[in-house]
């Protein structure tokens, strides 16, 4: 479980810092994504914050679990409205974007939520080694 719970918690990282940083350089192919649903340029800044306030999150609950699990229901909201946006103005030629995010974010929600580790119990961080369980 804390394997996956690492490799999904990093493709999320990943992927929401790229967007992070793509909002805040006003990225040309943000740019017409955010158009095509209607959303101003101005609020690609904000945009941009709240991805990477949310990767920042997510990387910190791996040690921190609340702020985990804070993280990812902020990216599972964050996702069911920008699919929500895409459905509205049917924009779906770009569609599978928000689903993937929604999808990783659902994935690293439920494994914060449900990793165990140890003797079964639930904790609220991974043990400070959790890096020894990738190779027992």
């Amino acid at each position: 479980m804390v394997i996956a719970l690492v490799a999904v918690t990093f493709v999320n990282v990943l992927f929401n810092a790229i967007e992070s940083v793509a909002n805040f350089m006003k990225a040309d192919w943000g740019k017409a994504n955010s158009h095509a649903v209607n959303v101003p340029d101005s609020w690609l800044p904000l945009l941009g914050l709240v991805k990477g306030a949310a990767a920042v999150g997510l990387a910190v609950g791996l040690f921190w679990r609340p702020l985990g699990i804070a993280a990812g229901v902020g990216l599972v909201v964050f996702f069911v409205l920008a699919t929500g946006l895409h459905i509205r103005h049917r924009v779906y030629h770009n569609f599978y974007g928000p689903l993937v995010f929604l999808a990783l974010s659902v994935a690293v929600l439920w494994l914060m939520i449900a990793a165990r580790h140890g003797s079964g119990r639930r904790d609220l961080a991974v043990p400070p080694t959790w890096w020894v369980s990738l190779w027992s």
